[in-house]
C-alpha cells in the first residue's frame, strides 16, 4: 500500500508541475492495471469490450523480487482522456495522506569527516541532510546571521548568540521549512530533492579560509565548510546528482553568490563536471550605498556595510571569487555586494530580494521602532527601493516584490507572495525550465513562465501579497493604510505626487491595487 500511496503522490506532482509531461505514462508502470479495465468500462457506459489479443506478457527479476509486467491499451479511453485523467489524479491527491504519514521528514545532523574545518570555537563543522532516494536533484542550504568583524564584537557575539559560532549544542535533527520542506503543498518544485541545511557557525559570510589564531581567537572556516560538505555528500549520492543548488538566506544569500562558482569548479576538478550548479540568493543583495546617519563603526549594526566588510574580510582571512578578485584587485570588498559580483558569475543564479530589506534598512540607520518616521527617512525609504530596482534590471532571473521584510525562502508564507500574478516557487520552476530548454539549445523562453519579476509600485507594502506586518510593540496586525499611515504616511502629499484624488488613492490601497 505504501508504495501504490508514494507512486500516485510522485505521478500526480509529476504531472501537476510538468503538465508537458504524460501522467498515465508515469502511474500505469508500477500501478494495477485493473483501474485502466475499470476506466474504460465505465468510459463504455459499463459494457465490457471485446478483448484484445496481445502477446503474453513477460515477467522480470529485480534483485529477487517478480513484477508483472502489463501493455498498455488506451484505446477505450481515448475519446474521454480529460475525465479519466481527472479521476486519477483525483484518486491521487486522496492516496497521498496514506504515504505522509508514514515518511520521515527530518533532516540529521553529520559532521564533518574532516575534523580540522571547525566553527568559530573549534568544535567541529557539520550539516543536516535528509536523503531522497531515486532523486538526481539536490538542494544546499546556507543559513544566515549577520557577522562579527572584530575579536571585541565577536566575543560579544558568541556570549549572546553562541549557536551561530559554536556547534556544541546542536540538536540531532531539524525540520525543513519553506523550499526545504518535504512536503509538496508547502514546496511545490523541489520537495522531493535531497535536502542539505548548513547551520552557520563562521560568522564570516561564508568567506573564511583562515585557523584560529592567538590574535584572532577565532577560526574563520566558511567558504572550507562548504568545500568540506560538498566532499562529504559526494559519498552519499551527490556524485550521481544532475542538479545541485546552492541556495542561501541573508549572509547565506552572499554567500550563494561567493561560493556557487567555487563549488562549480571543486566538483569539475573533482571528476564531476556533468553536475549541473545553480545559486539561489534570498535577501543577499546588500548595497554599499551611503547611510541615513552615519555613526561610528563599533558593531555589525551601527557600522556603514562598506566599512564593516571592509574589516571583516581582513580578520577573517576571506577568498572572493577569483574572476570578481581579479576586477577588483586591492578592492576585494566589492565581492561581497550583490550587484558588483554579478556580473563576475558564470553559474546561473536566481536572485529573491524584497525591495524593502528590513537588514538593508537597519545599516544604513533607519530603525522603525515604532514612532512614524520623518518625511526625510521616509524618502530615503523610497529612494532605497529604487536603488535596488536598478541594480537588479540587469539580473535575468529574479524575484522583488515592494515588501518591507527580511529572508523568505525558508518561511511558510513563501508560496503565497507574488509578484505580477506569479509566485516564486511558479518562478522557481519556470528558471528551472528556461535552464533545461537552454541545455537543449532552445533558447525561447517559455510561454506564459515569468522569472524576471520586479513591482514597480512605489512604497513598502504596496504589493497586497505581501508578508502580514505586526505593530513591534502590541503585536496587531496591521494592514496596508494603518501601516503607512504608521510610517508617515501623508495621504494628501502622496495623492498629489500621485497626479490623483485622495480617496481614490486610500481605496486603491484598501483593495491592493
Amino acid at each position: 500500500m505504501l508504495h501504490l500511496c508514494l507512486t500516485c503522490t510522485v505521478c500526480y506532482w509529476v504531472v501537476h508541475l510538468r503538465p508537458e509531461l504524460d501522467f498515465v505514462l508515469c502511474i500505469f508502470p508500477l500501478l494495477s492495471f485493473r483501474l485502466v479495465f475499470f476506466a474504460a468500462r465505465r468510459f463504455r457506459g459499463g459494457r465490457n469490450p471485446q478483448p484484445r489479443r496481445t502477446p503474453p506478457s513477460p515477467t522480470y527479476r529485480d534483485r529477487g523480487d517478480t513484477t508483472e509486467s502489463f501493455p498498455l491499451d488506451f484505446t477505450a479511453v481515448e475519446e474521454n482522456m480529460d475525465n479519466f485523467m481527472t479521476q486519477v489524479k483525483n484518486l491521487a491527491q486522496s492516496l497521498y495522506p496514506c504515504s505522509a504519514q508514514k515518511l520521515d521528514y527530518d533532516m540529521k545532523l553529520h559532521f564533518l569527516e574532516n575534523t580540522s574545518v571547525t566553527c568559530n570555537d573549534g568544535t567541529p563543522a557539520g550539516y543536516y541532510m535528509k536523503e531522497s532516494r531515486g532523486s538526481r536533484r539536490w538542494l544546499i542550504f546556507l543559513e544566515g546571521g549577520w557577522y562579527c568583524f572584530n575579536k571585541e564584537n565577536c566575543d560579544s557575539r558568541y556570549d549572546t548568540m553562541r549557536r551561530l559560532m559554536s556547534s556544541s549544542k546542536w540538536p540531532q535533527t531539524k525540520t525543513g521549512t519553506g523550499i526545504l520542506s518535504p512536503l509538496p503543498e508547502e514546496n511545490p518544485h523541489w520537495w522531493n530533492a535531497n535536502m542539505v541545511f548548513i547551520p552557520y557557525c563562521s560568522s564570516d559570510v561564508w568567506s573564511g579560509a583562515s585557523a584560529k589564531t592567538d590574535h584572532s581567537g577565532y577560526a574563520f572556516m566558511g567558504s572550507l565548510i562548504i568545500q568540506e560538505v560538498v566532499k562529504d555528500l559526494l559519498n552519499k549520492g551527490l556524485d550521481n546528482a544532475k542538479v545541485l543548488l546552492l541556495a542561501g538566506s541573508s549572509a547565506g544569500g552572499t554567500g550563494v553568490l561567493l561560493n556557487v562558482d567555487p563549488v562549480a569548479e571543486l566538483l569539475e576538478g573533482l571528476g564531476h563536471p556533468g553536475i549541473q550548479v545553480r545559486g539561489l540568493a534570498d535577501s543577499g543583495w546588500f548595497l554599499d550605498n551611503k547611510q541615513y546617519r552615519s555613526t561610528d563603526c563599533h558593531d555589525t549594526i551601527s557600522c556603514a556595510p562598506t566599512e564593516a566588510i571592509k574589516r571583516g574580510i581582513k580578520y577573517w582571512g576571506s577568498v572572493v571569487p577569483e574572476r570578481c578578485r581579479q576586477v577588483h584587485l586591492g578592492e576585494e570588498w566589492n565581492c561581497f555586494f550583490g550587484y558588483r559580483v554579478f556580473p563576475s558569475i558564470k553559474s546561473p543564479v536566481f536572485v529573491v530580494q524584497w525591495l524593502f530589506d528590513e537588514a538593508q534598512l537597519t545599516v544604513d540607520n533607519i530603525h522603525l521602532t515604532g514612532q512614524p518616521v520623518q518625511e526625510g527617512q521616509w524618502r530615503y525609504i523610497q529612494n532605497l527601493g529604487i536603488e535596488l530596482r536598478n541594480t537588479l534590471k540587469d539580473v535575468p532571473a529574479m524575484f522583488a516584490p515592494a515588501c518591507l521584510s527580511h529572508e523568505v525562502i525558508t518561511r511558510n508564507y513563501w508560496i503565497d507572495v507574488q509578484v505580477k500574478g506569479t509566485s516564486l516557487p511558479r518562478a522557481l520552476h519556470c528558471w528551472d525550465r528556461s535552464l533545461q530548454d537552454n541545455s537543449r539549445n532552445n533558447k525561447a523562453p517559455p510561454k506564459g513562465c515569468p522569472v524576471h519579476l520586479i513591482d514597480s509600485c512605489p512604497w513598502p507594502h504596496c504589493n497586497p501579497t505581501c508578508p502580514t506586518i505586526r505593530d513591534q510593540f502590541t503585536g496587531q496586525e496591521m494592514n496596508v493604510i494603518q501601516f503607512l499611515m504608521h510610517m508617515g504616511f501623508d495621504v494628501q502629499k502622496m495623492a498629489q505626487q500621485q497626479g490623483m484624488d485622495p480617496s481614490k488613492l486610500l481605496g486603491m490601497l484598501s483593495s491592493g491595487s
